[in-house]
């Protein structure tokens, strides 16, 4: 097996990562559970530092280009700083001011330089400008513990879902102190990580006291058990070089979901998850953004296979530990704080699943789409045959904006 070979396909997983894509205080590290009392964002003066982004051409684009800190309602129960792009239209602001569009941005990883606004938005910016070009402000938040102190508590549904409302009310103080027009309308468009994200954002959305009037979530991340025990299932089935590929994404997201609970009230170990092999590599997932921790878990791999031991084989190499799902914090977070659509949602929803994604399986979502229907909530469900985890984004920017306008005047 060639080191070029595994680099190719670890790279694929990279770029379907890219563009996808706690506790309470004093109980657990979910905080995201059906029945929660929100609490509405009272925060005073929650602009802390604006200065220019210049950054993907948005300059060409957008009137105003900011990159704005601002305070949210962290997955502690505390206040913390976040950050998020700010960008405004070009043209006239129409009577009521402009609306608001949120961008929820995929996985990139949980340290502070894998935020969005520090590392560049990496393609996404061509939907944005779309939206510009719409007369909508767009907001692009960096979730919780990316381009601020601490790791982002990944995949965490409030802790999400809190960068998006906080930062929606922040971008209106900060507009308005410009005297311009903005309206209080939003609504909120994510892919796979921003797809479970806007989901949350549409069940905490009056955290934000304004008029959310929907969302579009593509390829929402959901139901992670059953992702990463089919991704193993499917794995199992594929030549050596593949196989690693597969597995060195999945070991990836699982190292983003323990280094993302890692100094906060409760945790995890990496040696109560993975097994001594995997989890000397791990950690790297708390300093470094999610291509590199792949390609570091895949060279793991690929070094035993080819070595003495392995001898051509990854039989007897320690990835996770056989019951760390049952782990309680683990199976808490799985079943409650990551899963979207466990409470009835107030405003549309309308999901885009590709039943080629192998990163976010459409029998996941399928599931999330029965489940959510089945709570009343109103879901339109689009899926093509042909889309995988790429192309579902990259074939529909024309229905997202369309969606979207919709959505605003409903």
């Amino acid at each position: 097996m060639k080191k070029s070979l595994l680099t190719v396909l670890l790279s694929s997983s990279v770029l379907l990562l890219s563009a996808c894509g706690g506790g309470d205080g004093d109980t657990s590290y979910v905080i995201s559970k059906p029945g929660d009392d929100i609490p509405l964002n009272n925060i005073a003066n929650p602009v802390v530092t604006v200065e220019d982004y210049t950054k993907d051409s948005m300059t060409d684009a957008a009137a105003i280009s900011k990159l704005m800190t601002y305070k949210m309602l962290g997955v502690d129960g505390k206040e913390v700083n976040a950050t998020a792009l700010v960008f405004t239209p070009k043209t006239a602001a129409p009577v009521g001011g402009w609306p608001i569009v949120v961008w929820a941005h995929g996985t990139t990883g949980v340290a502070d330089k894998c935020a969005p606004s520090a590392q560049g938005l990496q393609g996404t910016e061509a939907l944005l400008k779309l939206l510009l070009a719409q007369g909508y402000v767009v907001v692009a938040p960096d979730y919780e513990g990316l381009g601020s102190a601490g790791n982002h508590p990944f995949l965490n549904l409030k802790s999400e879902a809190f960068s998006i409302t906080d930062a929606v009310v922040a971008t209106r103080n900060y507009l308005k102190a410009q005297n311009l027009a903005v309206s209080d309308k939003w609504v909120s468009i994510g892919h796979s990580q921003g797809g479970h994200a806007v989901l949350g954002a549409a069940q905490y959305a009056v955290r934000a006291q304004l008029d959310y009037k929907g969302t579009v979530a593509i390829a929402p991340a959901s139901n992670l058990a059953l992702i990463l025990s089919v991704g193993e299932t499917q794995a199992a089935q594929k030549p050596l070089p593949e196989q690693i590929g597969m597995l060195a994404q999945l070991d990836t997201y699982t190292s983003l979901i323990v280094a993302g609970m890692q100094g906060y009230k409760t945790t995890v170990s990496y040696s109560q998850v993975f097994q001594p092999d995997t989890a000397k590599i791990a950690p790297v997932a708390e300093t470094e953004c999610g291509g590199t921790v792949g390609l570091a878990l895949g060279k793991g791999m690929q070094d035993y296979a080819q070595g003495p031991i392995g001898m051509g084989s990854l039989k007897g190499y320690g990835r996770t530990q056989s019951k760390f799902m049952e782990i309680p914090v683990i199976q808490e977070f799985l079943e409650k704080g990551s899963q979207p659509g466990l409470v009835k949602l107030n405003q549309k929803v309308i999901i885009y699943q590709g039943e080629a994604d192998t990163t976010v399986p459409s029998a996941a979502t399928d599931i999330l789409n029965g489940a959510m229907k089945n709570k009343g909530s109103s879901v339109t469900y689009i899926s093509n045959k042909a889309w995988d985890h790429g192309t579902v984004y990259t074939q529909n920017f024309s229905s997202f904006v369309q969606d979207i306008g919709g959505l605003m005047n409903q």
